[in-house]
């Protein structure tokens, strides 16, 4: 990957029944999980072809596709392509069964893969995306090849990390080590330690992994005396360059689902420990009922003072997080508050002010964190209730979303019909269809019973071969 609501008009709650009723019909032949049918999952597979092949058709080799100009564009370096797209959907493809795709995207890493590249590449963007992309490529098909050209990136982003905190720079020059940006956000600082993690459980190499333990012990030394963050840290000096709690919204968000990760993946009592001193926090401070809905305010970290009633798409995340921590009522509660705004808006807006319902930002990213709680919380519930709105969803992605070339982000969803961008975002491939598919697939190539996804929908437990 981690604030707005309101109450349903009648109009979101009529299109919800219809939608409600096709899904369960949908679903009506499964005795009590949506997956026996392979309905579903037949035509969340096609959908995801068809954006692959427009990827295939107009990009390959280049990070991500823009499909309504049938173009392309280079995500980390202008003129510098890593083929993104291609490495985000590694594991996607093989969960898949896609098996051709599969051996073409690797022949392809094989072959042009080369990160001696001068240039400054995000590192946060680069450990979640790419060093998560290798890893989870490498776990589907044990291609040591995908492990060497993993070490090799982790090893040019290691720089980053060499700051006076232990917090890691925004950006590092793959080709000579050069580290900018010293203020970065909490995500920025945290959202690394599940990658760095398993690289270091696969390399028998420790110092991925204290790498990032010592970025999040740094940041979490700076917390106020109510065990409250605020949100863009300086790594050289450690003082906050803000006052304000965001989280879980971005640029917050996934450092708090990392902290919960650190622990179910790794086992690190340490983030265990953290994630709950810190959600504590949030709960008490931020959690409130505003018109009927629960909702994370903004607060100051400091005092608790309200500062702000917006919310993200971003932190629709949140509840699948909140129920493997034991808050599922809480977690269900966010849950309904986001898919009443999915009632109103069939593809959801970037973010609302929820004390007028307000959009204030209108577009749609092609935004996987929806689904993301979808799939997790029904896998954790057997709950029909997440299949049938994860359903909701990937019908209104498909009627609003989709174009002859593939998928594109949006740049209104408050329009009629929606205005569309020009871009389909590497972890579309990685995230979107693969919660979806997944929530409705029993694919004997993933174990549902013990499974760990990233924030970028890596499958870092639960693969089979």
């Amino acid at each position: 990957m981690s604030v707005e609501s309101a109450g349903r008009i009648g109009r979101g709650l009529s299109r919800r029944g219809a939608l409600v009723a096709l899904a369960a019909g949908v679903l009506a032949a499964t005795a009590g999980v949506a997956e026996a049918s392979g309905v579903e999952g037949a035509q969340i597979r096609a959908e995801f072809l068809h954006a692959w092949n427009g990827y295939g058709q107009f990009a390959w080799g280049h990070d991500e596709l823009t499909p309504l100009s049938g173009g392309y564009s280079e995500f980390f370096v202008p003129g510098r392509p890593i083929g993104l797209s291609i490495i985000e959907a590694l594991d996607t493809l093989y969960v898949m069964e896609l098996d051709t795709e599969l051996a073409a995207a690797v022949a392809w890493i094989e072959q042009h893969l080369d990160f001696d590249i001068d240039g400054d590449f995000h590192v946060f963007e680069a450990i979640i995306r790419v060093v998560g992309g290798l890893l989870a490529g490498y776990l589907a098909t044990d291609n040591k090849k995908l492990l060497a050209l993993t070490v090799d990136l982790a090893d040019r982003l290691m720089p980053a990390f060499a700051s006076p905190t232990g917090m890691p720079y925004q950006y590092v020059n793959l080709h000579t080590g050069a580290v900018s940006g010293n203020t970065p956000p909490l995500a920025e600082i945290g959202t690394n330690i599940l990658e760095f993690g398993m690289l270091s459980q696969l390399t028998k190499d420790p110092k991925y992994l204290e790498a990032a333990k010592k970025a999040y012990r740094a940041a979490i030394a700076k917390r106020s005396p109510i065990n409250l963050m605020a949100t863009n840290l300086n790594v050289e000096t450690g003082v906050w360059a803000d006052r304000t709690d965001l989280a879980p919204n971005p640029p917050s968000d996934s450092f708090y689902e990392y902290l919960w990760g650190g622990w179910a993946l790794l086992g690190d009592r340490d983030c265990f420990d953290w994630f709950h001193l810190l959600n504590d926090a949030l709960t008490r401070y931020e959690v409130e009922t505003y018109r009927g809905r629960v909702w994370y305010r903004q607060v100051d970290f400091e005092t608790g003072a309200v500062t702000g009633r917006r919310q993200s798409e971003l932190a629709s995340f949140w509840p699948e997080v909140l129920g493997h921590a034991g808050q599922l009522s809480l977690g269900r509660a966010y849950y309904e508050t986001w898919t009443a705004i999915l009632d109103k808006y069939p593809v959801l807006p970037e973010e609302i002010d929820y004390t007028t319902m307000t959009v204030t930002s209108k577009s749609n990213q092609f935004r996987p964190e929806y689904p993301n709680a979808s799939f997790d919380l029904y896998l954790q519930t057997h709950d029909r209730y997440y299949a049938t709105t994860a359903w909701q969803y990937f019908l209104g992605m498909r009627t609003h979303a989709r174009v002859p070339n593939g998928y594109t982000i949006i740049d209104d969803v408050t329009t009629s019909p929606m205005r569309l961008g020009d871009l389909f975002p590497a972890y579309g491939f990685a995230e979107n269809f693969k919660y979806l598919y997944l929530t409705f697939t029993e694919t004997p190539r993933f174990d549902r019973a013990d499974f760990y996804l990233s924030t970028e929908g890596k499958i870092l437990r639960g693969l089979r071969r």
